[in-house]
């Protein structure tokens, strides 16, 4: 990367920007943290004072730090339903956007933010930082390489047995759009849409269930929620066409009674061979007339995936190649058009929930 400083301002100083957005830019040796806003403004305050230059500015209000005209990268890490509105404020200030995932609380906002993007010719990128860890890497390579073949069907999981977030705003549908669909289901659908390659959807079918969110005690991993107060699905599960005849599954919980949680994983299958994330990555398919499996092994080390970026956690390469493409003016890893792909389907499914009928893709949506 080039020597030259990026300052970036955060609009969000909550769970999400102090647990993967701040310590990742604070690493970069070519960023500074010049400003930090949250509506409880003691978060900015403690934000900045931990990771912020010593002249570190906070707000309130994000749109006085928006006119500080030597902040270049925004980051937005605020409940979901303000991503839209305050990402496009942001990219029409003039200001490169990283807004933390869903993209927007429907596809509406999500198509808004694709359009200010290119309005204003400012780079977009959502936070999906799954992409970046080693397995997902293998297996995007795999597809690209095409020892998959035409991939024709696929798994998309995110599956909790009782791990329901009961701090935030996580439970309310006003404010997020929606339960463990629109939070890890995302993830999910994201990584198994990159790998194949796929952003054409025709038509989903959806379910959402509240099975569980009643009972209580739960046995939950991060304490019992109150039942008032959880306002959005505990599971999610669509049934995906694509264009092309192919075929995704996505399944996502918070508590599901199941003996084999994951997330953030993907299995595909294709004409050539298969491979999934079912501890670690494995493939498998035909050779010589013979079934075979292979099991990489990921942790002993091998060429980077992205020329110039070490090792490191998927956050950290998710900022140091966010922070590389404004300063190289290139494409960022994860495409605003992608991510509103992605912001489609799930509110497909959601729709087809309510609906009880299938819900057919088209320009309009």
């Amino acid at each position: 990367m080039a020597d030259r400083i990026v300052k970036v301002g955060v609009i969000g100083c909550g769970g999400i920007a102090n647990q993967k957005h701040l310590p990742s830019l604070h690493k970069l040796p070519n960023v500074q943290l010049v400003a930090f806003c949250d509506i409880i403004v003691e978060k900015a305050e403690k934000a900045a004072k931990t990771y912020g230059t010593p002249d570190a500015k906070v707000y309130e209000d994000y749109k006085e730090l928006l006119k500080d005209e030597s902040i270049e990268v925004v980051h937005v890490c605020t409940p979901n339903r303000s991503h839209s509105f305050i990402t496009i404020d942001a990219l029409e200030a003039g200001k490169n956007v990283m807004c933390e995932k869903p993209m927007a609380i429907n596809a509406a906002e999500a198509k808004k933010m694709v359009e200010a993007a290119k309005r204003t010719g400012k780079k977009l990128s959502i936070g999906y930082q799954n992409r970046f860890r080693p397995e997902v890497q293998f297996i995007k390579k795999e597809c690209d390489e095409g020892n998959l073949g035409d991939i024709y069907y696929a798994k998309a999981t995110a599956l909790r047995r009782r791990e329901v977030p009961t701090w935030g705003v996580f439970l309310n549908e006003y404010e997020q759009g929606g339960g463990p669909l629109i939070d890890i289901g995302t993830h999910a659908l994201d990584l198994t849409l990159w790998s194949m390659n796929n952003y054409k959807p025709k038509f989903c079918v959806g379910t959402t269930y509240e099975k569980l969110k009643k009972e209580v005690p739960s046995g939950n991993a991060w304490g019992e929620w109150d039942p008032e107060q959880f306002t959005v699905e505990d599971s999610a599960f669509g049934f995906i066409v694509m264009e092309n005849g192919a075929t995704v599954l996505l399944e996502s919980s918070w508590a599901l009674n199941i003996l084999d949680p994951r997330e953030a994983c993907t299995t595909l299958c294709g004409t050539k061979a298969g491979i999934d994330m079912n501890n670690g990555v494995r493939m498998n398919g035909i050779r010589q007339g013979r079934r075979y499996s292979l099991t990489p092994d990921l942790k002993a080390g091998g060429a980077d995936f992205y020329e110039g970026v070490g090792s490191g956690s998927p956050s950290d390469m998710e900022a140091a190649l966010w922070i590389d493409a404004v300063i190289n003016d290139k494409d960022p890893v994860v495409l605003p058009e992608q991510a509103y792909c992605v912001s489609q389907i799930l509110e497909g499914i959601y729709e087809s929930a309510k609906t009880g009928k299938p819900y057919y893709f088209n320009e309009e949506n």
